[in-house]
């Protein structure tokens, strides 16, 4: 299980969803990708893409300012 970090801080909706769906096909089954965002659809634009593509996810920790770090399981 690989645990990876993709910051799409300073991108607006649509792009960390984007960024998330090009990385997706390179993650195995049990890896996690830790993402960064801090636009304000950040977090729901991510639950939504994790409910359609029915990956897990983990953890939503709130950073600084506007700034999430989101878990998801594949």
């Amino acid at each position: 299980m690989a645990v990876e970090i993709l910051d799409t801080t300073g991108l607006k909706c649509p792009q960390p969803v984007l960024k998330i769906a090009v990385r997706a096909p390179d993650m195995n089954p049990g890896d996690i990708l830790e993402v960064w965002g801090d636009c304000p659809t950040f977090e729901k634009d991510v639950r939504t893409w994790c409910q359609r593509l029915q990956k897990i996810l983990l953890a939503v920790e709130e950073g600084a300012g506007n700034l999430k770090k989101i878990q998801i399981q594949f």
